[in-house]
């Protein structure tokens, strides 16, 4: 069945090629073939990345290449029903993200316009040829929701996450993170903690273990995992420098993200063995912050009881002077402790 699926694949694809050197504009003939060789109805091989690097290379010329380039992938991923096409659709996605031109980065964040939730539009793909497709269907739709979140947290962050291009201005950005405000500085980890709980909702699939295809997109998860791991360590040691001016909403607000967190921990450890020196780190450096944040919620919640008690001790006091100077006329107290005198230093 592997063969013969293989072997429908291949013919699947040269008819293709071959309508896209009839069909295409002369302009535009070697884009599409570069996308076609990219994304073959293999359902078992990784696209070749000598054909990603041809396909990517059209984001180095003029913006209009760039955008036709991107039109002409949405176009595939969006007509094919094949899962094989759609999956390696989304690996050339992701590769842009990573890999690609700041023009052609450009031209995917702002395709659709309006972005946001199943930007991908493959939240119903179903692939029912074989038990294979259907079930590696469901790592289509749960890929696509991933690089989803991926352009929705690179959106708030500012820049692309996990890109080759955002690592040279890596420098400038604990100077950019400390600038922010603290509701801009919670909106930015909420979001890059969404992206970790979508890294752990990927699929439990039996029979596509193995797969050279799978395995090429979860390596890629695994890299983004590492430098989502590092945007997350800058903004909670900036959090640590801020403890004491967080409002008790933000506190709370904070605590319940670093939940969260830690709820992806065990998954997310089962996602990869690399950098453990790191990764414990990481955790530990988490556990550091929520065990401050709680304290800090403790100190200014009992300061507040203090200050609310004398508050109350003094008012009182005031209200036993009123009743004192009222009655103060008609009776007299022979023990110095009631004297009117010493009632302002029984108020302070």
């Amino acid at each position: 069945m592997g063969r013969l699926t293989s072997l429908i694949g291949i013919i699947k694809d040269k008819i293709s090629q071959s309508r896209a050197a009839i069909v295409s504009k002369p302009n535009t003939i070697s884009l599409h073939l570069a996308l076609l060789r990219a994304t073959t109805h293999d359902p078992f091989t990784p696209p070749n990345h000598k054909h990603l690097t041809a396909f990517l290379s059209f984001g180095h010329s003029s913006r209009t290449t760039a955008a036709a380039a991107i039109e002409a992938l949405m176009d595939r991923l969006h007509n094919t029903h094949d899962a094989s096409v759609a999956i390696k659709c989304l690996v050339a996605v992701h590769h842009i993200i990573k890999h690609g031109s700041f023009i052609l980065q450009d031209q995917l964040s702002i395709y659709p316009t309006n972005g946001g939730r199943n930007y991908l539009k493959l939240s119903n793909f179903r692939d029912n040829t074989t038990p294979f497709t259907w079930e590696l269907s469901s790592w289509v739709r749960w890929y696509a929701r991933y690089l989803e979140h991926l352009l929705s947290t690179s959106r708030v962050l500012g820049f692309f996450l996990c890109s080759t291009l955002s690592s040279v201005e890596k420098d400038k950005e604990d100077e950019k993170v400390s600038a922010l405000m603290n509701n801009d500085l919670l909106k930015e980890i909420e979001s890059l903690v969404g992206l970790l709980e979508e890294m752990c909702k990927r699929p439990d699939s039996l029979h596509v273990h193995g797969n050279n295809l799978v395995e090429e997109i979860v390596g890629s998860v695994v890299e983004d995992y590492l430098s989502t791991m590092n945007e997350v360590s800058t903004r909670v040691n900036e959090f640590k420098e801020r403890l004491s001016c967080l409002s008790f909403g933000d506190s709370v607000e904070l605590v319940y993200t670093l939940k969260r967190l830690e709820d992806c921990k065990d998954r997310l450890l089962i996602l990869s063995n690399k950098k453990r020196v790191l990764i414990e780190t990481f955790w530990g450096s988490i556990d550091e912050l929520k065990e401050r944040v709680g304290k800090e919620k403790v100190y200014r919640e009992e300061k507040r009881i203090v200050s609310f008690g004398r508050r109350d001790k003094a008012s009182e006091s005031a209200r036993f002077g009123d009743r004192v100077l009222n009655y103060g006329n008609s009776v007299r107290f022979s023990s110095a402790r009631f004297d009117l005198n010493s009632f302002p230093l029984l108020v302070l």
